[in-house]
């Protein structure tokens, strides 16, 4: 036997109205933040990550350039410590012609 309880049925509507409305309130503080987090973060000076990615490309290939060039210079000065040292001339007094 179903007895009909008018106090128990408007205190279950009461209660699930109030967890629609906790639920919407939830939902736009969660839009809110998500929102002020955007402006936020938005308003400092990160870069993209296309960006990130071409100027390491570029730092890569200044590396490889630097790293060649001290190899020639290696290569160089190797060059220069193997030739014998000329004897310096000896200069011309410039008054007795």
């Amino acid at each position: 036997m179903q007895t009909d309880n008018r106090l128990f049925d408007d205190f279950v509507k009461f209660v699930n109205g109030a967890a629609g409305t906790f639920a919407g309130m939830a939902r736009e503080t969660e839009s809110a933040a998500r929102e002020r987090a955007r402006e936020w973060i938005g308003g400092l000076d990160f870069v993209s990550r296309d960006e990130f990615e071409a100027v390491k490309a570029m730092a890569a290939a200044a590396r490889d350039e630097a790293d060649a060039l001290k190899a020639r210079l290696a290569a160089l000065e190797a060059q220069l410590a193997a030739k014998p040292a000329a004897a310096p001339r000896a200069k011309k007094p410039q008054g007795d012609a």
